[in-house]
C-alpha cells in the first residue's frame, strides 16, 4: 500500500471514531458540570400515583410502606400505599405543611395557621411539641428535619394570615432533643422555607426563595450551625438528598446538585414540584408533589436524609443508617 492510500485509510478510521463517540454521546449524555469525584444522577419517567388534592406538600416516608403528604388548602394529610392508594390520615384544624417521621415513628407537622410544630403518635395522640418561643407564639412553621440525635430543625416564615408577629425575625429553630430547649440557629435569612439534613447529621441545608438562594451549613456540637455556603443561586421550595450528598431542589424543573453547587441533572416533570422526598422499599424512589398531583421517580441513588431509615441496596442486602 503506497503512503497516500494509507493516510486515506488513517483518515477514514479516525472519522468513524467521531461518529461512534457523536453517537454514544448522543444515546448516553454526561450530566452538566459533572467531575470526575461527582456521580451521575438518571431521573426516570414521572409516574402519577394521585391527583385531586389541590395545592399539596410536605411529602414523608414512614419507612412501613406508605407515603404521607399535606393538603394546604384543608389542613388534611393523606396517606399513600402500593395496596390503597391516597386515602384520609387526618385533618388538622390548624392546618399542615412539612412533614417528618422521628425514630419512634412519631409524625412531626408543622402547622402553619395554628402556629406549632405537632406531634401524631403511631396510636393517634396528639401532642404540642413547640408553640412559643420566649413567650411569643411561632410565626408559621413551614418545614422541618430530625437530627440522629433527635434534634430537631424547623423553619417558620411567615405566608397568609394569622395574628400579628410574635418573633423579632424569621428564623431557623432548633429544638434540642431535651424537647424543651429551643434556640433560633439562624437569624440572617430572608425568608427560610424547605429544610433537609444529612442523615449523618454532618450538613444542612436551607433554602431561601425570597433571597433566591439555597445554602449549606456543617452542623456541629449542640446542634449549631457553621460554615454557610451558597450551594444554588436559585430559589425553590422544598428540598432532598441522596445517599451521597447531593441536593435536589423543586420547582418547574427538579435539580440535582452536588455539595460543590455542581449541577449533576434536570429533569421537567409534568407540573411543577413544591416539595420532594425519597423513600420506596429500596429507598430509590424521588416522591414529588405538585398542584396536578402526586407523582414518583426511579432513581439511580437511594435517599441519604433519614438518620433512622432501614434501606435494602440492589444486592437486597439489609443495612441500617445510624447517626456517626
Amino acid at each position: 500500500m503506497d503512503s497516500t492510500r494509507f493516510m486515506n485509510s488513517l483518515t477514514r478510521i479516525a472519522h468513524l471514531d467521531v461518529l461512534l463517540v457523536i453517537s454514544a454521546l448522543a444515546l448516553f449524555p454526561l450530566p452538566s458540570s459533572v467531575g470526575a469525584d461527582d456521580v451521575a444522577v438518571t431521573f426516570g419517567k414521572p409516574v402519577k400515583l394521585g391527583e385531586g388534592f389541590g395545592p399539596i406538600e410536605g411529602p414523608a416516608w414512614d419507612r412501613k410502606g406508605a407515603l404521607y403528604f399535606s393538603s394546604l388548602s384543608d389542613g388534611k394529610i393523606y396517606r399513600w400505599s402500593k395496596e390503597k392508594g391516597a386515602v384520609l390520615f387526618k385533618q388538622l384544624e390548624g392546618g399542615c405543611n412539612g412533614l417528618r417521621f422521628d425514630a419512634a415513628g412519631n409524625l412531626l407537622v408543622c402547622q402553619p395557621r395554628g402556629r406549632r410544630v405537632l406531634r401524631i403518635t403511631p396510636t393517634g395522640k396528639r401532642e404540642v411539641v413547640v408553640d412559643r418561643y420566649k413567650g411569643g407564639r411561632l410565626n408559621s412553621p413551614n418545614d422541618i428535619w430530625i437530627a440522629p440525635d433527635g434534634g430537631v430543625y424547623f423553619t417558620d416564615p411567615r405566608y397568609g394570615k394569622g395574628g400579628e408577629l410574635e418573633q423579632d425575625g424569621l428564623y431557623v429553630f432548633y429544638l434540642a432533643p431535651d424537647g424543651k430547649t429551643l434556640v433560633p440557629m439562624i437569624k440572617d435569612l430572608e425568608k427560610p422555607n424547605g429544610i433537609v439534613g444529612t442523615a449523618d447529621g454532618k450538613k444542612l441545608f436551607v433554602a431561601d426563595p425570597k433571597a433566591k438562594k439555597v445554602y449549606s451549613y456543617t452542623i456541629g456540637k449542640n446542634g449549631t450551625v457553621a460554615n454557610r455556603k451558597v450551594v444554588a443561586d436559585r430559589g425553590c421550595d422544598g428540598l432532598a438528598v441522596d445517599e451521597h450528598g447531593n441536593l435536589y431542589l423543586s420547582g418547574k424543573v427538579v435539580e440535582a446538585y452536588s455539595p460543590q453547587g455542581k449541577v449533576l441533572g434536570r429533569l421537567e416533570p409534568p407540573a411543577g414540584v413544591s416539595n420532594l422526598t425519597f423513600g420506596g422499599e429500596d429507598g430509590r424512589t424521588l416522591f414529588c408533589t405538585s398542584r396536578a398531583g402526586i407523582f414518583a421517580i426511579t432513581m439511580n441513588v437511594q435517599g441519604g436524609s433519614d438518620p433512622f431509615a432501614v434501606m435494602r441496596d440492589s444486592q437486597q442486602e439489609q443495612r441500617t443508617r445510624r447517626p456517626n
